[in-house]
């Protein structure tokens, strides 16, 4: 059987794709397998790179294979002395660094559950978190132990050199004891620290789903140099842009510390990146630098994922990296469902569409009664998964020839005066206005339409003056008359996700209180 990596093309992906070629690109079967192999173990060879590591300081970490395979070993051997068994969670609330790898994959050949956790979480985000869990042990470093304490967290280690140092009298090898449907990583998807989101249990055989995605919404292929600067923390940073490249063998790089555009670009370029996945709001913060021109890069294929990208931006991107940057569309619950395949040079990447759907998935825009809506016809987006549909609790339209286009979030849809608005359009029309910075699109209350469409943007200029009907007036000439935003308030900051994602639920929360408190 020819390995499906050895295939580029949509028309090849549709011909050969099977759930028999996921399997192959592994060594484990179902009764037995391990992350942990699958992803370092089998190609610890020599000094074969597995990460590059931006830290914003400016230092550069490179870690290979045998690195991680040696050291996650011995913390094992050192989690099984403890006497973590299989199943218990342990917690991993590190920064991107050799340290968080080797826990990671530590706890994974351990046969214990890994919890990875947002290093920006501060105790009372930590205590929902391993309230919910119960973590027999919390990895984290220095800086972050006191919060962990704080948090509740009960058997706090702090994992660097000099703990990493003390192993050094353990084995170096760890027979593994797991099988595919075995608990290995147990991932809270991203939302506030008020609230505690839903944790999403993957077993060891996830990853081979997961190459559904690396192959198709990514493009990864044995070759190329990747990167992905969300945090593992998050499931495409941790699924998309660490497990999936290096089960490929294929060298990753990510981002630690306070995120700097900036840096991120010289990364790029010194690292020889060439397939780069990024969320949306990574490539905006990258224009918006002013710094993209000054540096040079090897691009060949890029992919965003999180939210739409505004159209402005995916101009930009393309100019300047040389290459357009296709969406990728899934959540942590459902994986990827949709992509505009990186690397197919036989697919047309149509401005603003999402993609098609990806091989061995069956995607469906329907209606509230659940029959399929027409082409161009606004609904609801399913997913087929176990004989039923599944929503993704997105909005959505497909196109005659199957390219689906994002419609918003359900709950993000403004209905004003009896006109439905979708908050994404007027955010990419807002955004593409010389002056805006970032922008955040909802509907705020009012007593005569029931909502009003309400910008909050933070400018690239400090002047004001005029440029509120500037704005209005920029939207009306791109969208219909009555989607303009009615209010226009500028901010210098707005709320966003861990996942970097402009969080419209605070700020709809704010408008009603607002709206209510004035009644």
């Amino acid at each position: 059987m020819t390995r499906l990596t050895e295939f580029t093309s949509y028309a090849d992906a549709q011909k050969h794709y099977s759930k028999e070629g996921l399997w192959a690109l592994f060594d484990g079967t179902t009764e037995r397998f391990n992350i942990a192999h699958e992803c370092i173990d089998r190609h610890a060879d020599g000094d074969a790179v597995a990460l590059r590591i931006a830290h914003a300081d400016g230092a550069d970490e490179i870690v290979t294979f045998e690195e991680i395979a040696r050291r996650s070993s011995q913390i094992a051997h050192f989690l099984v002395a403890r006497g973590i068994a299989k199943g218990d969670r342990v917690a991993v609330m590190i920064d991107p660094s050799l340290a968080f790898y080797c826990a990671l994959f530590g706890v994974i050949k351990a046969g214990a559950v890994a919890v990875p956790l947002f290093s920006l979480f501060g105790p009372e985000g930590i205590r929902l978190r391993v309230g919910d869990c119960q973590p027999k042990i919390f990895f984290t470093n220095a800086e972050k132990a006191p919060e962990a304490v704080e948090g509740g967290a009960s058997d706090v280690i702090v994992v660097d050199a000099a703990f990493l140092g003390s192993l050094d009298d353990l084995p170096e090898r760890f027979d593994w004891d797991t099988t595919g449907r075995d608990l290995a990583v147990l991932q809270y998807t991203s939302g506030t620290t008020r609230a505690l989101p839903a944790a999403v249990q993957h077993s060891h055989q996830s990853i081979v789903t997961l190459m559904v995605a690396a192959l198709y919404a990514t493009g990864i292929r044995p070759g190329d140099r990747f990167f992905c600067p969300s945090s593992p923390a998050w499931g495409h940073g941790l699924w998309h842009g660490t497990l999936a490249p290096l089960a490929m063998g294929v060298s990753t790089g990510t981002f630690s510390g306070k995120f700097d555009p900036v840096r991120l670009l010289r990364a790029l370029q010194d690292f020889g990146i060439t397939n780069l996945t990024a969320a949306a709001t990574h490539y905006r913060m990258m224009r918006n630098s002013g710094a993209a021109e000054q540096f040079t890069y090897r691009f060949d294929k890029l992919s965003f994922t999180g939210e739409p990208i505004d159209s402005e931006t995916a101009q930009y991107v393309e100019r300047v990296f040389g290459t357009k940057v296709r969406s990728m569309y899934g959540t942590t619950e459902i994986g990827v469902i949709i992509s505009n395949y990186p690397g197919a040079d036989d697919l047309e990447v149509r401005d603003g569409a999402m993609g098609k759907a990806v091989p061995g998935v069956e995607v469906q825009v329907q209606r509230p009664d659940g029959s399929p809506a027409d082409p161009g016809e606004t609904g609801e987006l399913m997913v087929r998964k176990r004989g039923a549909w599944f929503p993704t609790k997105d909005l959505g339209r497909v196109d005659a020839d199957g390219y689906f286009y994002h419609g918003g979030r359900a709950d993000d849809v403004i209905i004003s005066a009896g006109w439905t608005i979708g908050a994404v359009e007027v955010e990419d029309a807002v955004l593409s206005h010389p002056a805006v910075a970032e922008c955040g699109v909802i509907g705020a209350p009012d007593a005569v339409r029931g909502l009003v469409v309400k910008a909050f943007i933070i400018l690239k200029t400090d002047e004001t003056e005029g440029l509120v009907q500037d704005i209005q007036d920029h939207v009306r000439a791109r969208l219909a008359r009555h989607e303009y935003p009615r209010q226009v308030e500028f901010v210098t900051e707005l709320p966003k996700t861990p996942a970097g994602k402009v969080n419209r639920k605070i700020l709809r929360d704010r408008e009603a209180a607002k709206f209510e408190a004035a009644d």
